[in-house]
């Protein structure tokens, strides 16, 4: 396996990932979230010009990939997609590690992000590789303002909660 950035050739096959990774919401009742449209070409190669793509392969296309923001100086995971033909191969765990890591070097001291409660891909995976939910008091400008934008999505018909992963402090910091 190999993380990298995104290349802009990339794109089109993160769509496809995007859409693959919806599907196994439908045995949950989460049509709405299968049915989804992935982020379009333009957002993707925002993402990627701005150095904040990164795609996991296995000397093929993409299987994998995250795209990240700075939300109130955390490094938050705006969006980690795993094919399902690749899924439980810890393409996700590795994206994230990697962002964790160079984020970290940086002097970032958290990872964040907003996700399902209940799908057992989601928070109960995030919790197991270093995320905490966060209680409502801890929320950030930024985090709440994400959290406005979903609800207006639509996606509040499920419970959803925003989480964060604290940072080793690197060296000299």
């Amino acid at each position: 396996m190999r993380i990298r950035p995104a290349r802009h050739a990339d794109l089109p096959r993160l769509q496809d990932v995007e859409r693959a990774a919806g599907e196994p919401f439908r045995a949950l009742g989460m049509d709405a979230v299968a049915d989804d449209d992935p982020p379009p070409l333009t957002t993707l190669e925002e993402y990627r010009a701005a150095g904040r793509a990164l795609v996991a392969e296995e000397g093929g296309p993409a299987l994998a990939y995250l795209l990240w923001d700075d939300v109130d100086g955390a490094a938050h995971v705006e969006q980690v997609s795993v094919h399902p033909d690749a899924a439980r191969r810890g393409l996700g765990r590795a994206l994230i590690e990697e962002l964790a890591a160079d984020t970290a070097a940086r002097g970032v001291p958290a990872l964040t992000l907003t996700t399902f409660r209940d799908v057992p891909w989601n928070a109960p995976y995030y919790a197991r590789i270093g995320f905490r939910v966060l209680a409502a008091a801890e929320l950030t400008h930024g985090l709440r303002g994400i959290r406005h934008a979903e609800a207006a999505h639509g996606l509040d018909r499920w419970p959803r909660v925003c989480m964060r992963r604290d940072l080793p402090r690197a060296p000299g910091r």
